[in-house]
């Protein structure tokens, strides 16, 4: 389970922001990571800032990172698909749309997510990908972010990457893939590709989104509540006559990253995970006795001068009420 909540700008005012992103990653208590900083490994990618996995086969990979070269900023985030089976055969027939694929499309319905933002979608056909039989087949999802941060050539712009993505979606367990791509020279380009069922969202920006670990359609009630808390502390931070200390926009995100009150019931919640549900149901999930819950809370601002802020709050430990960490990381762009 994690959360995810943000706003775009590519063109934001004097003092306002390009980017505005606050997320939980909830995990097992033991589950090996390493914290956040630069990767040095890619020399050649500026300020890629993640924090990385240490699991036995899914070295290497990470739940959210955010990059930036040649005056773009890239931000890739992972999700679990709660509730989903293990892929074991798994067909993409169709997909909806990513622009300047090379696929016939046809305009289908608006859609209306539930920011309220509508959206128009196209429909695409895909060719079946190769199908795998078992789970020891399947790649590691963290390596989705990894490859996307990494790199800035055309094949792996948000477009190009996430129609390859998709026709390649059944190599991976279930997993929504959030993707933003904030140059200066043309809009931002925001997508949520998912693969059960194999799908690409293409959101505007300058809008407030959350997504957690059910498709968009029917986010799950803490979701809900989250976007919206989200969308009041950054619009309040705006619409002040004197904008509030900048750590004050942090401390109010955080403190939505860390609230424990459970959104239940929730029906889909409860479809897809009837046994931890309730548990599952707050933004920041606890369950100790099971060693799980929100282990690592991250805030990341990016001004309108490239500045960017990376803000880490991780356990230390295998124990929630014990010791955290705190890693602020400022990197000046371009």
């Amino acid at each position: 389970m994690c959360v995810i909540f943000f706003y775009v700008n590519s063109s934001p005012q004097n003092g306002g922001y390009k980017l505005i992103l606050a997320s939980n990653r909830d995990e097992f208590y033991a589950r090996d990571t390493r914290p956040a900083g630069t990767w040095i490994s890619n020399e050649y990618v500026y300020g890629d800032f993640l924090g990385i996995d240490l699991e036995p086969g899914r070295e290497g990979g990470t739940w959210l990172a955010v990059s930036g070269k040649n005056g773009t900023f890239k931000v890739g985030a992972l999700l679990n698909l709660t509730g989903e089976p293990k892929t074991r055969n798994s067909l993409v027939t169709n997909c909806y749309g990513a622009h300047n694929c090379n696929t016939t499309s046809t305009l289908t319905n608006v859609t209306t997510i539930p920011s309220t933002t509508i959206i128009t979608t196209t429909t695409k056909t895909y060719s079946s990908p190769t199908l795998h039989n078992n789970n020891n087949s399947l790649l590691g999802r963290g390596m989705i972010v990894t490859d996307y941060v990494s790199n800035f050539n055309e094949d792996f712009n948000n477009s190009n990457y996430n129609c390859r993505l998709v026709e390649d979606c059944s190599k991976y367990n279930a997993f929504n893939f959030v993707s933003l791509e904030i140059g200066s020279s043309s809009s931002a380009a925001i997508t949520l590709c998912s693969n059960v069922p194999a799908s690409l969202i293409h959101y505007p920006e300058e809008k407030y989104y959350g997504f957690g670990n059910s498709l968009p359609s029917v986010p799950f009630e803490k979701v809900r509540f989250g976007r919206d808390r989200f969308q009041a502390i950054v619009q309040n931070y705006f619409n002040s006559d004197k904008p509030s200390d900048e750590n004050v926009l942090i401390k109010q995100l955080m403190d939505l990253l860390k609230c424990k009150q459970r959104f239940w019931p929730d029906a889909e919640l409860m479809r897809r995970a009837p046994n931890w549900g309730e548990h599952l149901s707050a933004i920041n999930v606890a369950i100790p006795n099971e060693g799980y819950g929100s282990r690592t809370h991250t805030v990341i601002l990016i001004d309108a001068n490239n500045r960017m802020q990376f803000i880490e709050e991780t356990m230390l430990s295998e124990d929630p009420t014990g010791e955290w960490s705190c890693t602020h990381l400022n990197k000046q762009f371009f």
